[in-house]
């Protein structure tokens, strides 16, 4: 084999590096992760690259990855990051909406199923599975603890699928509902008082603590920095939070997970399945939320828009967005987007339980 032919699999993994880029500055899908995913996954496969060696010198991508994700202390404090720019409001005030974040669960108990039918352990399985929660800091945490050899493969479909919101929810959800449907307008909801706030995120961490403590790294991490929005008495730790700090880590995921993606370990059947099944697990998780929405409108008097069960999957707030999108095709007067924020943050806890149940189980 010459040296043009074993450069293959490496120039592959540059011109993949590349695509993200232009799906992050053209098309503006996740560009704070794509942008430096695929600029490290460019690094690391230039052949010679020192960045290609753990050992290599400077390997500052290396570093990055072994010290702050493969110990899971980046996925946990991004939680943190994403608690003080979330508003419960609409979950606390509209609380039938966790049902939704539920039953998007599906994609994992899916995909979990189907990965272990193909072959993979039941670890390895469930870091695959959860994929289906498109919630990317969840999945890092969940595959370094079970299965760390898939990080890199399980990372980038989780993240590209979470870019790819805008393309794969809307022919789910449009399948799965008629025009009278999209068209259902929701009523404001109540204004939640600032006491509400402030007791909710204590009150679910000490529930969710209780029966599932292998979650609590994320929830945990995830209610607090909610706690230091809402008790208006830590505002500078709350804005650094959601701000100069969650651009910091931000910047270290993407390279840290960009750096995983070196031509030898990535480009293997186990990759393609891999990305096959969470395709498959974020579909079935879009459709989970969008029937259990249909179904909930049997038994209740105030009818709710079945497309916020698109939201209920953690890509927040993307699949909000997909949601009022959809509904506001139907009729330019619809506003369901802060309705939708409810299932979203359901979504997010419960892709962080589905991830302890894991834990504690396996």
């Amino acid at each position: 084999m010459g040296a043009g032919e074993r450069m293959i699999p490496e120039l592959i993994m540059i011109a993949l590096g590349i695509v993200f880029i232009v799906l992050g500055i053209k098309y503006e899908m996740e560009p704070l992760l794509l942008v430096p995913i695929g600029f490290a996954a460019i690094i690391v496969n230039i052949p010679g690259s020192e960045l290609a060696l753990p050992e290599g010198i400077g390997n500052v991508i290396h570093w990055i990855f072994s010290t702050l994700i493969a110990t899971e202390v980046v996925p946990c404090l991004i939680f943190f990051c994403l608690g003080a720019m979330t508003d419960f409001g609409p979950l606390i005030s509209n609380p039938k909406t966790f049902l939704i974040g539920a039953a998007a669960q599906l994609g994992v108990v899916i995909a979990f199923v189907l990965a272990m039918v193909i072959g993979f352990t039941p670890a390895q399985a469930a870091s695959i599975g959860i994929i289906g929660g498109a919630d990317g800091p969840t999945t890092i945490f969940l595959t370094t603890s079970l299965a760390p050899e898939l990080l890199g493969a399980n990372a980038v479909a989780a993240y590209s699928y979470m870019s790819l919101v805008p393309l794969i929810q809307p022919p789910v959800a449009l399948a799965l509902t008629t025009e009278e449907e999209r068209k259902i307008r929701m009523k404001k909801f109540r204004e939640v008082g600032k006491r509400e706030k402030i007791i909710f995120p204590v009150l679910l961490t000490i529930v969710s603590g209780f029966i599932v403590p292998a979650a609590l790294p994320l929830i945990g991490m995830f209610l607090f920095g909610n706690l230091l929005r809402e008790s208006g008495v830590t505002e500078r730790l709350s804005k650094t939070a959601e701000n100069e700090f969650m651009n910091i880590l931000t910047i270290l995921l993407g390279l840290g997970i960009g750096g995983t993606m070196m031509a030898e370990a990535f480009l293997t059947v186990q990759t393609l399945e891999i990305i096959a099944l969470g395709a498959f697990a974020f579909v079935c998780s879009t459709a989970g939320g969008v029937l259990i929405a249909k179904f909930m409108n049997l038994f209740v008097k105030e009818k709710v828009n079945p497309l916020i069960g698109c939201a209920g999957v953690s890509a927040v707030p993307m699949s909000a967005r997909v949601a009022q999108t959809l509904a506001s095709r139907e009729d330019k007067q619809n506003y369901i987007l802060m309705h939708a924020m409810g299932p979203n943050v359901a979504g997010v806890i419960g892709t962080a339980i589905a991830a302890g149940l894991f834990l504690q189980f396996l």
